[in-house]
């Protein structure tokens, strides 16, 4: 069969965890620290040394993000005043890794649906925005444990990792160096959240999505075809995580609060609304069409505020629930798998012919944009 050089996007994928916190779990648990600090600091904070942390609130909660609940990987330890982070037993060097697990089971999800044997697949590409250690890399691990005979590698992009990786697989596709290649985004964010930190305490959840991303040649009857991709990065240390191997060089630095996620909200906000709203609509004026027109926006899945703003700007009216789906509100965010979430939950209905985007921004920061039409 010739191929076409043109990628498509044949399937995803799906693996959510077991175990969910609801905001009123994560609250109790949250205000439960906050009495005990209170009152271990009680003398320094009287004294003007320490200052009083305040509760969190279901109501803060829903009115700063949208999130109602999140799912985890580890949940009794995140709810634990003492511990307040996931546990989990360190698997030997002969086990699959968790990131592994989870994204080998959301990658066989959609070869399933593509109908596709991984032996069909060339490359897979890890794209995540915390990767569970630095070598062997995780795509490689992933694409031993599936059978699949090419070539791996890791991105991280933070948030848009995954749009990055959809775009790194279609060029794979259009310069003729893969037919079939699999994006897989298993992200543990769990990880990486302080859980003691008011500000952002509430913001993640652990999942794994997977794209294949084919030569259109190959690709079942339906099946998106990628119009465009656009990747953009700005340096800012608005998001930032500043925990590495060479933390050991400053060991005086390591367990403190910037080892984990930290960011300026209100910066972010106010910073890449207008820059992923313009690079969108500048995208679509390269491809010739109305951004209005876009049947569906599935957007990066961080902040419901940040996606109303953005979808307003670029459809030119506030977007329906059909317009532009949540999934923010079950998930939190997920970081690179947020957008895709939406997409594969919430893609199913269009009708071919149908424009759609899908969309991610975050750290770095970083944004990425994927035109996509359906055909079936």
């Amino acid at each position: 069969m010739a191929l076409t050089g043109r990628p498509v996007i044949s399937a995803t994928g799906l693996f959510t965890p077991e175990e969910t916190i609801t905001n009123e779990e994560l609250v109790a648990s949250f205000n439960e620290y906050v009495d005990r600090y209170n009152a271990t600091n009680a003398d320094a904070i009287e004294a003007g040394e320490v200052e009083a942390l305040t509760y969190s609130s279901v109501e803060f909660i829903e009115k700063a993000s949208g999130i109602k609940a999140r799912h985890v990987m580890s949940k009794e330890p995140i709810l634990d005043p003492d511990i307040m982070a996931p546990r989990w037993e360190e698997r030997g060097n002969d086990e699959r890794s968790m990131m592994c697990e989870i994204g080998v089971t959301a990658a066989l999800q959609a070869l399933k649906r593509a109908g596709r044997k991984p032996e069909d697949v060339d490359a897979v590409l890890c794209a995540a925005s915390n990767m569970e250690r630095p070598y062997p890399a995780m795509a490689i691990e992933i694409q031993q444990a599936l059978g699949i005979d090419g070539f791996g590698f890791d991105m991280n992009v933070a948030c848009s990792s995954a749009t990055f990786g959809i775009q790194t697989a279609a060029d794979y596709v259009r310069a003729g160096n893969a037919k079939s290649v699999l994006v897989v985004s298993p992200e543990i964010t769990s990880g990486h959240l302080n859980w003691r930190d008011r500000d952002s305490h509430f913001i993640f959840g652990d999942v794994a999505t997977a794209v294949l991303v084919e030569d259109a040649a190959i690709a079942p009857k339906e099946h998106w075809e990628i119009l465009s991709t656009k990747l953009k990065t700005v340096f800012s240390n608005n998001i930032r995580n500043n925990f590495g191997f060479l933390n050991r060089a400053a060991p005086e630095g390591e367990g403190k609060a910037d080892k984990l996620f930290v960011q300026e909200g209100r910066k972010v906000f106010k910073e890449v609304v207008p820059m992923v709203a313009d690079m969108i609509i500048a995208e679509a004026k390269n491809l010739q069409m109305d951004p209005a027109t876009l049947r569906r926006l599935w957007l990066h899945q961080a902040n419901a505020g940040m996606n109303r703003l953005i979808s307003q700007r670029v459809l030119g009216h506030e977007a329906s629930p059909d317009e532009s789906p949540t999934v923010l509100d079950t998930y939190g965010n997920t970081s690179s798998a947020g957008s895709i979430i939406a997409f594969h939950s919430h893609s199913e209905d269009l009708k071919a012919g149908d424009t759609g985007l899908i969309c991610s921004f975050g750290a770095g920061y970083s944004a990425g944009t994927v035109f996509v039409r359906k055909n079936a």
